[in-house]
């Protein structure tokens, strides 16, 4: 569920945004249920790397940093078959290095290929024994990272592939001490198995209901950063090193209350944490210098003070439905109440939007029958809540009110996907200064990638994002009292 995607429902006016079409090329991919595109850059030269492909073939397409093409190879699909693109690298040779997950993700499938003689070479890598399960992956400095579980050990892996090397790292997390809910001592493995670890985008804004999660890790330049939260009274971080594999523990105490809070969370954001806490009377959001632990900022709001610099109205939806207002703080806390809290952060040159946010999910069941007289059968589905509302920091870590505030690059983009459904083949890049989306159109065969910058603009291709000025609009929701 991205909150993102709910811009089409929530803004009203049009105007022209900041996106243009950088190129378009004749393309051919046949069984698109069994298709994937990937984006990737070459953190030396910034070329940039688009892969397309399908059942019958591959096509690697190369651009330099002006997205200019510069040169297209096209293979076959044999070994790669049945099996699922998980990522690329850019070896020291200027090659394009793809990994392939096999279907029971026992094995790696790395494939190589050299653009200029047009050729194409393959190893193939076999997780060791004591790997149990896969926990997410990435791809930093030109290298692509694979985290793990290692079975029966209070262990992490970290796999780094690299020019056709693999090397593994044990991550041990056995001398550390975990608790459940706060104050019950638990296993590593158990608080991963029971809040298991999910992976942050930097550079945009998450989907809410993955801020929500306990677990949580970053990746920032050479290290990786994991956070737990699964107390009220603590976040329990580890910060390591891509390089070495060193652990180095930092536990950041949170802020207290007359009353007990009853829900929190944490997120790590240009070498700060956010602690957010909250029960049915308060608020709190604490921001603390990640490297040394010191509290920058405080700030607490009670169920009857008024939010000034909200930059969006209170929200709360559920499930998939149209989003409705909130009429007071109050209310916000109290649906807020016995959900879990989240807090999302997303910088961009000067400041730091934020959204704080609750999220609860829950497996409910009806009976039905086809006939009136049998007791029916039970058929279950899952129940969704999800409260929010959006803010700003500026440079200070002040709050400021801008109501009228431009788009982001993502926010034009998302608005662009949610505004033509039709696209289902997409990947998008982040650059320094804006996005990149790469699709593919079906109905003219056509490969194209869009660039998408923060503002609007009046660009050429006349296609709209709705004002975000009139985010606040209450004519468009209604409001519960």
């Amino acid at each position: 569920m991205k909150k993102l995607l709910l811009f089409s429902v929530l803004f009203s006016n049009m105007v022209l945004f900041g996106q243009t079409v950088l190129n378009s090329l004749p393309l051919n991919l046949n069984n698109l249920a069994k298709t994937q595109i990937l984006n990737v850059e070459d953190e030396k030269t910034n070329d940039i790397y688009a892969i397309a492909w399908d059942n019958t073939a591959i096509n690697i397409l190369k651009y330099n940093k002006s997205v200019f093409l510069t040169s297209k190879f096209t293979d076959s699909i044999g070994k790669e078959a049945n099996r699922s693109l998980m990522g690329c690298t850019i070896s020291a040779e200027k090659q394009p290095t793809l990994y392939w997950i096999s279907p029971n993700n026992k094995n790696i499938l790395i494939s190589t290929y050299d653009l200029d003689n047009k050729t194409s070479k393959f190893l193939n890598f076999d997780f060791p024994k004591n790997h149990e399960y896969i926990i997410n992956y990435f791809q930093q400095n030109n290298a692509f990272y694979i985290l793990g579980k290692e079975k029966d050990f209070e262990h992490l892996l970290l796999y780094k592939f690299e020019d056709q090397k693999c090397e593994i790292r044990m991550l041990d997390f056995s001398s550390f001490t975990f608790t459940y809910k706060g104050n019950i001592k638990t296993s590593f493995n158990a608080l991963i198995k029971y809040y298991p670890i999910q992976k942050m985008e930097s550079g945009t804004l998450n989907p809410l209901d993955l801020a929500s999660k306990t677990s949580k890790f970053y990746v920032v330049d050479d290290r990786l950063i994991l956070t737990f939260d699964n107390g009220v009274a603590k976040t329990q971080a580890f910060e390591i090193n891509l390089n070495t594999g060193s652990l180095n523990e930092k536990t950041f105490s949170k802020p207290d209350s007359e009353n007990s809070f009853e829900t929190s969370n944490s997120f790590y954001n240009d070498k700060k944490l956010f602690q957010m806490l909250a029960n049915e009377d308060e608020l709190v959001l604490e921001i603390k210098d990640f490297d040394s632990g010191n509290t920058i900022k405080n700030y607490s709001f009670s169920k009857n003070d008024t939010i000034p610099f909200k930059n969006s109205p209170f929200f709360v939806q559920i499930n998939d439905r149209k989003p409705q207002q909130l009429k007071n703080t109050a209310k916000f806390l109290k649906n807020l109440n016995g959900l879990t809290a989240g807090i999302s952060i997303v910088k961009n040159k000067k400041n730091s939007f934020i959204t704080f946010t609750g999220f609860g999910e829950a497996r409910a069941y009806y009976y039905y029958s086809e006939n009136p007289n049998d007791f029916g059968m039970r058929d279950y589905y899952t129940l969704s809540k999800m409260v929010y509302f959006d803010a700003m920091l500026n440079q200070n870590l002040d709050f400021i009110s801008d109501k009228q505030s431009e788009p982001l690059a993502m926010d034009n983009l998302f608005y662009f996907l949610n505004t033509h459904k039709n696209i289902k083949l997409y990947d998008a890049l982040d650059l320094k200064t804006y996005r990149i989306l790469s699709y593919y159109d079906e109905i003219s065969k056509q490969f194209i990638m869009r660039k998408f910058t923060d503002g609007f603009m009046m660009g050429d291709s006349g296609n709209p994002i709705i004002d975000k000025s009139t985010f606040s609009n209450p004519a468009s929701f209604k409001t519960i009292n």
